[in-house]
């Protein structure tokens, strides 16, 4: 595919063929292709993290549990904003709610609410996982040149023909995630997860699109 097939079919894939895995090879190309992603002064901030077979298992199993006792967890960074406002939580409860209605759940239904949102802690059955963590002394630049990082994964594996589903809601679960990776939580922090694998073509969740702005509805030109 080309490149604007590669970014325009991206989508966060939320059911994978767990049958079908992922070669180390696989992934370590698109590491090698992610790894010419800019960074301000060439600092390459990122560390990745991957996780299959039983270490996956581990992680999954970990936050899952914790997920299911109830557990809120407690996030290092706010990935969303402290106060929302419009248009930005508008975005957010269409993008909920388009999801939930995709899948028959009802406004309400905590139960089932409950249930899709802990598929992601089993990686929506991706065979491989992938970690993100960044120094702690990395300053808001690094953090930029980070999200063109993991972009920049996500279109290498569609080259391959692999998916993703980039992850913030492991942040919660960050110490579990750190001491099972054996990342050193004194130098690095957790950035996000993903989860990578071949997606499940004929899961109904992978066929719910998400909207976008027009172009010339964020763009001014001078």
């Amino acid at each position: 595919m080309n490149v604007t097939e590669a970014i325009t079919g991206r989508q966060s894939i939320r059911a994978f063929n767990k049958d079908k895995a992922v070669s180390r090879d696989s992934i370590e190309a698109i590491l090698a292709t992610a790894s010419r992603a800019p960074s301000g002064s060439n600092i390459q901030p990122w560390h990745v993290w991957v996780a299959m077979d039983a270490k996956r298992d581990e992680i999954a199993n970990a936050c899952q549990a914790r997920h299911v006792q109830g557990d809120a967890g407690e996030q290092e960074y706010n990935y969303y904003p402290v106060e929302w406002r419009e248009p930005y939580i508008g975005r957010r409860r269409n993008t909920g709610w388009g999801l939930y209605g995709h899948l028959g759940i009802e406004k309400g239904d905590k139960k089932n609410m409950s249930l899709q949102h802990g598929k992601n802690f089993d990686f929506f059955d991706a065979p491989a996982a992938l970690f993100f963590t960044i120094d702690r002394d990395m300053e808001l630049g690094s953090w930029i040149d980070y999200g063109m990082f993991i972009q920049s994964v996500m279109i290498a594996a569609r080259g391959l023909g692999l998916e993703t589903c980039a992850q913030a809601s492991f942040l919660k679960y960050h110490d579990t995630v750190m001491r099972l990776i054996g990342a050193p939580t004194d130098e690095q922090m957790f950035v996000c997860s993903m989860s990578l694998g071949y997606a499940d073509e004929n899961a109904s969740v992978n066929r719910y699109r998400t909207p976008r702005l027009a172009a010339d509805e964020f763009t001014v030109f001078l």
